[in-house]
Order: structure tokens, then sequence, then C-alpha cells
């Protein structure tokens, strides 16, 4: 097709050394920016989400001081269900958990963006299943095929109380930070600690909870 061919050889353009880290036959339909979270540890890596014909995967490549490739990729014949996930106090984004055997693997991008890749990745693995014709000699083959269960898309709602949204973490670390350097100005300013610490010492309080509930979000999101 040669609009299919036309939005590849754009991505290639666009993605630095993406074309020798394609499989045979596999060819670019859609590309977003976001952030690709394997869900293992509290590592997530901001970069191109890439979907081919074959896989759904996060990619970067840099050269320069050195070297450093990005690629870790969910085969779209393993994927078992697709969750577009609309989080409280998170108006300008969206989320895809995307689930493979045992593995979750969480997208976060704009809304709009997420909703593209959402759509795009529901087309693809529906064309590769159609493409998929299974051989007429193997009838176990084609009774296996048949019983599997089917993949499940889902829209869900998730609420989050504000204090452990990641609004609310935000909130709570930039105004730990100010409350720090209020208290640090009026003590240099006045020279009295009874005026100053306690404000450095709320601001301190305040940006320790921040990181604290941030861990704890991590972790419940990877579970």
């Amino acid at each position: 097709m040669p609009g299919k061919a036309t939005v590849a050889e754009k991505i290639l353009a666009n993605l630095k050394g993406l074309r020798k880290h394609l499989q045979e036959d596999e060819q670019p339909l859609a590309t977003i920016p976001g952030i690709w979270d394997a869900g293992q540890g509290n590592a997530s890596t901001a970069c191109d989400i890439v979907l081919t014909n074959q896989r759904l995967f996060g990619y970067y490549f840099v050269s320069f001081p050195r070297e450093r490739l990005f690629l870790d990729a969910l085969p779209l014949s393993s994927i078992t269900g697709v969750s577009l996930r609309k989080k409280s106090f998170e108006p300008l984004f969206r989320e895809l958990q995307i689930n493979s055997g045992r593995r979750k693997v969480y997208v976060r991008a704009s809304r709009q963006k997420i909703e593209e890749l959402y759509s795009a990745l529901h087309s693809a693995i529906e064309t590769t299943s159609e493409e998929q014709v299974p051989s007429p000699t193997l009838e176990a083959t084609s009774e296996e095929q048949v019983s599997s269960p089917a993949l499940v898309y889902e829209r869900q709602e998730v609420h989050n109380q504000f204090e452990t949204s990641p609004l609310g973490i935000t909130v709570l670390f930039v105004g730990g930070l100010i409350l720090e350097m209020v208290g640090a100005i009026l003590w240099m300013r006045t020279g009295s600690s009874a005026m100053g610490l306690p404000l450095c010492f709320a601001g301190l309080l305040a940006v320790f909870f921040a990181i604290r509930t941030g861990r704890q979000r991590a972790r419940q999101d990877k579970q």
C-alpha cells in the first residue's frame, strides 16, 4: 500500500537507527512520543513508542557523546489485553496498560496521542490475526487457535485520591521547596531561627512525604 509505505518511510527517516533494528518484513505503522514503563523496578523511560505490523516497542538511539540504545518490545501475537486508563486528577495524560502473558507494560502520553496509539494498536492486532491463516494440515493447531481466549480491549476510569495523584504529589513537593526557601530567607534576614526554622522543617517534611508517596504509587502501579 503506497500510503503505508509513505508512513513507514517517514518514521524511518525521523527515528535514527531504527531501520537496522527491524525484523524481516517488519514495517512501522505509527509512532508517538511517550513514556515506556516495563513494570520492572521503578524505571520509566521517555522514548518513542513505535508500532509495527509485528511488534510494539519503546525505542531511542543516541550516538553522542556515546552510543546508547533502548529497545524493549512486545510481539503483537503475545498481547492478551489492552486497557486505556483515565486517571482522576490527570486531565492531560492517559495510560495504556498492555498485558502480554505474565508481563504488563504501561505506556503514558498525552490524551490525543494515546487515543491514536490505542486505535492503531487495535487495528494492527486485528490485521495480524487475519493474516495468520492456519495450515489446513495442522488441525490440532487450528482447534487450539479457535479455543484460545479472545483479546480484551477496555477503557478504565481509575479514581485516585488527590494527595496520591501525580498532581497532588507535585503540589506537595513544590510547596515543600517553597516553604524551605521562604524559611531560609526569613532566617537570614531576621536572624531569628524561631521564625525561619519551623517553615524549613515543614517544607522538609512536605518534600519527604511527596517522595515517599511517589515511590509507593509507583510500586502500586506495577502490581
